[in-house]
């Protein structure tokens, strides 16, 4: 991969969309690449831990806090409002492929999670699909289709993807 690639995996609520994504990364990893991960939640999350100090200073009222450990080589920003995806992007641009899970209407190149036949219209409803990833037997002429477990294929179809 030349330049950063940025691949949307998409799909309704447990169709094994964060299962997919981290099966990929661990292979791309292995491979010697460098991977992020977006994650976008329909809903409100919590973070941290009730009782940890920057859970603290969120209910102190602190707007971004961050903690970051040279012994873990770890460092987590939270900021307390919404970030749109080009944004995120533009903070994992030292690496080679980003997943983003969720974000449907966003332009990037998409695969499709199938777990059901009501879940088989997004093929259709979602602009820049380059793949179908299915749990069952699905027949359609405009995409590629994968089983769940053919990781090797679909990493094949990203490394061919501009």
């Amino acid at each position: 991969m030349n330049k950063q690639k940025v691949i949307q995996v998409v799909g309704y609520k447990n169709t094994g969309k964060t299962t997919l994504i981290c099966r990929l990364i661990e292979k791309l990893q292995a491979d010697g690449f460098t991977v992020g991960a977006i994650k976008h939640d329909a809903h409100e999350f919590e973070l941290d831990m009730e009782g940890r100090d920057t859970w603290m200073y969120q209910k102190a009222g602190a707007e971004s806090i961050a903690i970051t450990s040279d012994k873990g080589h770890e460092t987590c920003i939270i900021h307390k409002k919404y970030t749109p995806l080009n944004k995120l992007l533009t903070n994992m641009k030292d690496k080679d492929l980003i997943f983003v899970e969720g974000f449907k209407l966003e332009k990037y190149q998409k695969i499709v999670m199938i777990k059901s036949e009501e879940d088989i219209e997004l093929l259709s409803s979602l602009e820049n699909v380059i793949a179908a990833v299915t749990w069952i037997p699905v027949r359609c002429n405009d995409h590629p289709v994968f089983s769940i477990d053919d990781i090797n294929s679909i990493l094949s179809l990203i490394y061919s993807k501009k």
